[in-house]
């Protein structure tokens, strides 16, 4: 199991980070590990204040007294969690260790990795940024031959955080991540269906 923080450790990056650590650190556990946790409360509302500096206990720990906690508040990561929840019940590459894959790209902010399922109809690519205050670009190595794919022909990424899709082609591609824009893509591989593959063709 990954966690991005529990009841007894918070972490210093989270201290620091803010939102945008929050959102990497959940999305590195969700998309990493087939089974992953958070102590919930406390990472959808960002609590990131420790007891004093240099400590991994949280100032207000629920250890140690009851917490109410308001999980309307607007700025919660709630929609985020939602969304990572729903792409791994609906991708079965993400609910298996095996066939993790990490991958070459040109910024050593920026992560990359894969998960497929044994037949490939399923593949997962994620590339999240590291640095919680500064944008970061590079350029991706897709491994064509592990996703089946013909470096002549484009194929499809759809970002599954956002619903925005891109045409890629051949294997070195770029990629940008922002804080406050964008923490991290998780991309569906799609191969692009030809005329002749449709039953109505011809």
């Amino acid at each position: 199991n990954f966690w991005p923080n529990t009841p007894d450790i918070l972490h210093e990056t989270l201290q620091l980070g803010g939102r945008p650590m929050f959102e990497a650190r959940v999305v590195l556990a969700a998309t990493l590990a087939a089974n992953y946790g958070i102590y919930g409360p406390a990472y959808e509302l960002l609590e990131g204040t420790p007891r004093e500096p240099g400590s991994e206990e949280y100032l207000d720990s629920e250890k140690y007294q009851q917490r109410h906690w308001d999980l309307a508040q607007p700025d919660s990561l709630r929609p985020l969690l939602t969304r990572l929840n729903a792409i791994r019940r609906a991708h079965p590459a993400l609910q298996s260790n095996e066939r993790l894959r990490f991958h070459p790209i040109d910024d050593p902010q920026l992560l990359a990795y894969s998960k497929q399922t044994e037949d490939g109809s399923d593949i997962v690519l994620t590339v999240v940024n590291l640095d919680a205050r500064a944008g970061h670009a590079g350029t991706l190595e897709v491994p064509l031959d592990l996703f089946g794919l013909d470096a002549e022909a484009p194929f499809e990424v759809q970002d599954l955080l956002t619903d925005e899709t891109y045409l890629w082609q051949g294997a070195r591609n770029r990629v940008e991540l922002e804080p406050g824009r964008a923490q991290a893509h998780v991309f569906a591989v799609r191969r692009l269906r030809t005329e002749s593959q449709f039953e109505a063709y011809g």
